[in-house]
């Protein structure tokens, strides 16, 4: 039908049903490298067809997780993948060399792999592995004032608290850590009655025999190893202000008085009880007043020194370290209203403090003006500090080798959100063969 010379388009419609025509993607001759789908006319009754211009989109983008897993090779293909025959011939002492080095977070997720590794900890020779292994930073056993019948360990590693439970440790009485040795915690009742020792990461556990002198005062606590690990035996030494004492031998399981205090140490004792006993090649360090010094005691010879050595003055809340056979003092120095805390060393020959450090001066202005007080629960080549004020809580790390402060984090209880403040607390190595 033609008017005016020109033709009109059909309506479509009016076209039956058998000569429509439809498009579809040929997904079974596509290529996925053509970047592109040929579409593809087709008519109802014709079997021509007819190819119509190829339609380039763009390229989808692929998620993250879908590039990376195109770069890991299948097991078909790679040449990489240990077969399961090569490890059952591992040798065994390699595996225990391995474990024996990883960290100690890590050993304790490996434990639940399999029952032999899990019995490692019983084992003689994961033992001289484990001995073998150089001892890093030391961990931090504390108690914390909310929540006195249960421990807090921080370990510097991992910068992390961990919150252990002993069921052994009695819950009726308060039970304070107050020295260490070889991965062993001695712990004292609030009563100063009973001694517990324990191994914060086995629970390895051993309530000491009743001494044989009762004193009912605060008494000063010493540990030492007789050898290089606890393998070896231990000895625990414990010091009144009358001048009585006892040591405990781990061997004999039992305690003894080897003698009296000598006559030219000036009794009492007015112990330092803010400081922990040092322990350096078997010799212990305990800081007294009237006079101001130092009180030493061998644990093999059995015999006591006394040293005068005045502190430096305006110190307050001093305390005993030991970094390498060093014997290192730590104090809150006060004048005016600055406050800031500072590292001495004892010189062997003029048997005078020297100071070796001090805490950065942009974190002693947040001490300005306010009554801080400190405790150092660590005395073995890493402290920790606990600086506390009504307005503040820090805890603090000082290296003393490598002379770096570091802030910790603090310590709060899994699920909890209100922070803890620290009471006390001691330092020591962790050792998973250590057996109380």
């Amino acid at each position: 039908m033609i008017v005016g010379q020109f033709p009109l388009r059909p309506d479509p419609c009016t076209f039956s049903m058998e000569a429509q025509r439809w498009c579809f993607l040929d997904l079974d001759n596509a290529s996925v490298d053509d970047g592109c789908c040929n579409l593809m006319m087709r008519s109802g009754k014709s079997s021509s067809l007819k190819m119509v211009e190829a339609i380039k989109f763009p390229p989808a983008k692929k998620s993250r997780r879908e590039r990376n897993r195109e770069k890991i090779p299948t097991a078909a293909n790679s040449s990489e993948i240990m077969e399961q025959q090569i490890w059952k011939e591992f040798p065994e002492d390699l595996f225990e060399a391995v474990i024996a080095r990883l960290p100690i977070d890590a050993f304790f997720r490996f434990r639940s792999v399999c029952r032999k590794w899990n019995s490692l900890l019983s084992s003689h020779s994961f033992s001289e592995q484990c001995a073998e292994v150089p001892q890093a930073h030391p961990w931090f056993y504390t108690i914390t004032h909310e929540n006195v019948n249960s421990g807090a360990m921080y370990d510097p590693l991992l910068n992390k608290w961990h919150h252990p439970t002993i069921p052994a440790l009695p819950t009726k009485t308060i039970i304070l850590p107050v020295a260490s040795a070889g991965g062993l915690v001695c712990f004292l009742d609030i009563g100063h009655r009973n001694f517990f020792i324990c191994n914060p990461l086995t629970q390895s556990f051993r309530e000491l025999p009743a001494r044989s002198v009762r004193v009912w005062s605060r008494v000063a606590v010493g540990m030492t190893l007789n050898g290089s690990s606890a393998t070896t035996g231990y000895k625990i030494l414990w010091l009144g202000c009358n001048g009585d004492y006892e040591v405990y031998d781990s061997v004999r399981n039992s305690w003894t008085r080897p003698g009296n205090m000598p006559s030219n140490i000036k009794l009492p004792l007015q112990l330092n009880f803010r400081s922990q006993a040092v322990s350096i090649g078997g010799i212990l360090y305990f800081m007294r007043a009237e006079p101001d010094g130092i009180i030493s005691y061998d644990m093999a010879s059995g015999v006591w020194n006394q040293y005068v050595i005045p502190p430096p003055p305006h110190l307050t809340d001093y305390t005993l370290a030991e970094s390498r056979g060093r014997i290192i003092l730590v104090g809150l120095l006060t004048k005016n209203a600055a406050t800031c805390v500072c590292i001495w060393e004892l010189q062997r020959m003029t048997l005078l403090w020297k100071e070796v450090d001090r805490m950065p001066n942009i974190w002693c202005l947040e001490f300005y003006g306010k009554h801080v007080r400190m405790t150092c629960l660590g005395n073995k080549g890493l402290l920790m500090l606990s600086l506390r004020s009504r307005q503040m809580n820090r805890l603090v790390t000082y290296d003393v080798s490598s002379r770096v402060w570091r802030k910790v984090p603090g310590c709060m209880l899994p699920r909890g959100r209100k922070r803890q403040w620290i009471a006390c607390g001691t330092a020591f190595h962790p050792c998973l063969t250590a057996l109380a």
